[in-house]
């Protein structure tokens, strides 16, 4: 299912600081996920699968194992110090590894999605998922000719 598709650059995901898109699964279901840059060796104690050469980003579900809360919600991820940081109970997991070691998730670790980094840009090859639109789920549905802000 899974197609090889580039989703922006490196250097994109270390300006902004993080990178948000919508991946679909197999089952159509919607999915949101963020690039978070990874400064890691892929020493001791990652998880991480990708080899050295891939290091410098890495794509999780957006959200908090905990209690589902979104990192990013159309702002950017919360990132201290190399953890991303749930904003709701403040749990922190390692932009490398996924891994959470304090707060209310504790023990728990990030479900991740497959990319791969080549010169410089970064690519979805996970076979599980489809890429859907960059943004959350709900951006797809945006229409920017439209001029009411009213809802029902």
């Amino acid at each position: 299912m899974g197609v090889r598709m580039r989703l922006t650059s490196l250097e994109t995901v270390r300006e902004e600081g993080s990178w948000l898109f919508t991946v679909r699964d197999r089952n159509g279901e919607h999915e949101e996920v963020i690039l978070v840059p990874c400064e890691e060796s892929g020493g001791e104690g990652s998880t991480s699968s990708r080899s050295q050469a891939d290091e410098g980003v890495e794509a999780w579900i957006n959200r908090c194992t905990h209690e589902a809360q979104q990192f990013d919600t159309g702002r950017g991820a919360p990132i201290r110090n190399g953890q991303l940081v749930c904003p709701r109970h403040g749990s922190m997991f390692d932009t490398c590894s996924g891994e959470c070691d304090n707060g209310p998730a504790a023990d728990t670790t990030l479900p991740g999605i497959e990319i791969e980094l080549e010169d410089g840009d970064v690519y979805l090859t996970d076979d599980d998922v489809h890429f859907a639109h960059r943004g959350g789920i709900d951006d797809e549905d945006d229409d920017p000719s439209s001029t009411s802000h009213i809802s029902f």
